[in-house]
């Protein structure tokens, strides 16, 4: 997709990516805290999940949009957004939400700047390692101040891959059938309950490969940018809504995504042939 060069010049990709980083840090803070309420609160765990993720989302959203009052944003707390800017802000206060009520440190928060299908830079913060992964188009992505990259499996059954299922999942439904049929072709399967830490540890070579195939954008903009400038091959693949005639997409769209991410392109289109569809 051709982006126009004024929006991404140097200094202004670097601009959005100090945001991106400041403003995910800040939603991780805010999320630390919300956690330590949970012991002494007479709410139920559910009522502060909704307070954390709507505190989580007005900090971030205060520090981008005050830099960047243009831009359109897109949060998982928000409305549809009405905006018609063609730079949108797409942000996932609080990405494992289940794993957060429990205490299962696997969450994150995901904050990405987009030019439609295009995304321009990301960033995802783990407040329970106090990890930041961080990535500007062109610019490599980075784990604090060590450059990400993929592993480079030889082969699928080699691989350690991680799927993300749709909530509340049936027996008979799609995504099941996809993970029975990839899961005797790799080495072992994992589901974290966090999509954009999935993207960020394959990036940081710490999986092999993922796929997802109904998922919202701010789920998953920022690890897509920091996975693919790692040296992922991303591979976009039928969405599960779509009917089973449905001509395969040519480029992930940040509307539906749905996608294979794997180390390399050998074990993305493994992954690819074996899903259902």
């Amino acid at each position: 997709m051709e982006v126009p060069s004024e929006i991404v010049a140097a200094d202004l990709l670097r601009a959005y990516g100090d945001v991106a980083e400041l403003a995910a840090r800040a939603g991780g803070d805010v999320l630390r805290d919300w956690r330590g309420r949970f012991a002494v609160s007479k709410k139920g765990p559910k009522d502060l999940v909704t307070e954390a993720d709507v505190a989580s989302q007005k900090t971030i959203r205060e520090i981008l949009l005050s830099r960047f009052p243009d831009h359109g944003f897109i949060g998982e707390e928000d409305d549809p957004d009405p905006s018609t800017a063609s730079l949108r802000w797409m942000v996932d206060p609080l990405d494992g939400t289940s794993n957060y009520v429990h205490g299962y440190p696997a969450y994150c928060v995901s904050v990405a700047l987009a030019y439609r299908d295009e995304v321009l830079a990301g960033a995802i913060y783990d407040p329970v390692a106090d990890e930041c992964f961080t990535a500007t188009r062109g610019g490599g992505a980075r784990l604090e101040n060590r450059v990400l990259c993929t592993t480079n499996p030889l082969q699928l059954s080699d691989a350690l891959v991680a799927v993300s299922f749709p909530p509340h999942v049936d027996r008979e439904s799609l995504a099941v059938t996809d993970f029975l049929s990839i899961i005797p072709h790799v080495h072992s399967v994992r589901r974290t309950g966090s999509t954009a830490i999935n993207l960020a540890y394959l990036a940081a070579g710490r999986l092999d490969g993922f796929w997802v195939r109904r998922i919202a954008c701010w789920d998953v903009a920022a690890g897509l940018l920091i996975a693919a400038e790692a040296g992922a091959a991303i591979v976009p693949c039928r969405h599960l809504s779509d009917p089973g005639d449905a001509s395969l997409p040519r480029h992930v769209s940040l509307d539906r995504p749905a996608f294979v991410a794997a180390a390399n392109k050998k074990i993305a289109n493994g992954l690819h042939d074996l899903l259902a569809g």
